[in-house]
C-alpha cells in the first residue's frame, strides 16, 4: 500500500530576519521593499530612495526594535509560528490514517517558500492546500505570499495541485477565538473595557485600486463586536503602522488613542486581528509605542490582548480551514 500523503499543508506568513541585527535586518528590508506588491511606486524613483536612504538609515533602527522583542529562540514571528505549525502537524497526524507534512514559509526571509514548497514535494505531497496566516486578504500580503510560492515552482518539473485560501476574515472559528481571547482578558484583568481592534494599515490608494483588505477588517471588527455584544461605543476600529507621506486608511490609531482620553475613554484593551502571530508590530509598535501614547495624553489603563499565536482555539481553526479546503481530495 501507498504510504505517501495525498496532500500537504503550506502556512506562509510575511517574513522576519534572521536575527536583530543591522546586516540581517537590512537584507531583509531590501527584499521586502523591493517587492512591488508591497510598495508599487515607479522603480526609477523608489529604488534610489530605497537603497540611499532607508537602508542606509532604517536598519539600525528597527534592529534595537527586533531587540526589544527577540525571544531566546529567535524572532516571535518565526518561533510562534513554529509552534502553532508542530501543533497542526500533531493534530493531523492523530486524525489521519497517512501522514501528512506540514511546512510554514515567509514571503521573504527563512524559512523560504522554495525550501518549504521543496520539503512538501520531498515528503511525496502531490497536492499542497496553501494556508495563509494573514485573516485578511491584501494584495501586499496574501497576494506578494503566492506569487512568491508560484516562482518558487518555475524549476519544479511536475507542479503539484496547489488550493489557495483567500482569507478567513468572517470565519465563524476565527470570529470565536478573536471574542474567547477578549473575554478571557476582561476576566483577567476583572473588568470590561473599551475594546480597541487595530489592524496594520496600507496606502489607501490602494484601497481605491481594488484592494478588498479594508472591507474585510472592517467586516472581522463588526462581527467580534457583535459575538461580544458591544454597542458602538464600546469598541473602536482603527490601523496602525503608516510610512511615507501619502494617506493610508484611517482612522490612524496614534491619532484615535491620543485623543480618547480627553473624550473620557481612559482604560482600553487593543487586540490586532490582523496578525495571527505577535510579531514587532504588536509586541513593540502597539504594546510599547501606542502604550506610552495613550498614557502620556492622560490615559490610565492599556492592556494588549496577544494574537491567537498557538492556543487551541487558533489550532482548531486552522484544522477547520484545512478540513473545509481538502474535501474536494478525498
Amino acid at each position: 500500500m501507498n504510504s505517501s500523503p495525498k496532500y500537504g499543508v503550506l502556512m506562509i506568513n510575511l517574513g522576519t530576519p534572521d536575527a536583530p541585527e543591522t546586516p540581517q535586518v537590512r537584507k531583509f528590508l531590501r527584499e521586502f521593499l523591493s517587492d512591488k506588491r508591497v510598495v508599487d511606486l515607479n522603480p526609477l524613483l523608489w529604488k534610489p530612495i530605497l537603497n540611499l536612504i532607508i537602508l542606509t538609515i532604517r536598519p539600525a533602527k528597527v534592529a534595537k526594535v527586533y531587540q526589544q522583542v527577540w525571544m531566546d529562540e529567535g524572532s516571535p514571528l518565526l518561533v510562534l509560528g513554529e509552534r502553532l505549525k508542530e501543533r497542526v502537524k500533531h493534530a493531523l497526524v492523530q486524525n489521519s490514517e497517512q501522514p501528512i507534512p506540514v511546512e510554514m514559509a515567509m514571503t521573504y526571509g527563512n524559512p523560504s517558500m522554495e525550501t518549504a514548497a521543496n520539503k512538501l514535494r520531498s515528503a511525496g505531497a502531490e497536492k499542497i492546500i496553501v494556508v495563509p496566516m494573514y485573516p485578511q486578504f491584501s494584495s501586499t500580503t496574501t497576494a506578494a505570499g503566492y506569487d512568491r510560492l508560484m516562482s518558487s515552482l518555475k524549476k519544479c518539473p511536475h507542479w503539484p495541485a496547489l488550493h489557495l485560501i483567500q482569507d478567513y476574515a468572517d470565519h465563524p472559528l476565527y470570529i470565536k477565538a478573536l471574542a474567547n481571547s477578549v473575554q478571557a482578558q476582561w476576566e483577567k484583568q476583572g473588568e470590561q473595557r473599551h475594546l480597541v481592534l487595530s489592524y496594520h494599515g496600507i496606502p489607501k490608494r490602494y484601497v481605491n485600486n481594488g484592494d478588498p483588505y479594508a472591507r474585510r477588517c472592517e467586516l472581522t471588527s463588526r462581527l467580534v463586536a457583535q459575538a461580544l455584544g458591544l454597542s458602538d461605543d464600546e469598541w473602536t476600529h482603527v490601523y496602525q503602522s503608516r510610512f511615507g507621506r501619502e494617506e493610508w486608511l484611517t482612522p490612524y490609531a496614534d491619532a484615535t488613542l491620543k485623543a480618547m482620553p480627553e473624550k473620557g475613554i481612559k482604560r482600553i484593551n487593543v487586540i490586532s486581528p490582523a496578525f495571527s502571530i505577535d510579531c514587532i508590530e504588536t509586541l513593540e509598535e502597539v504594546t510599547l509605542e501606542l502604550g506610552d501614547e495613550f498614557k502620556q495624553h492622560g490615559g490610565l489603563a492599556f492592556d494588549y490582548i496577544p494574537a491567537l499565536n498557538d492556543s487551541d482555539d487558533q489550532l482548531a481553526l486552522y484544522l477547520a480551514l484545512i478540513e473545509q479546503n481538502t474535501q474536494q481530495w478525498k
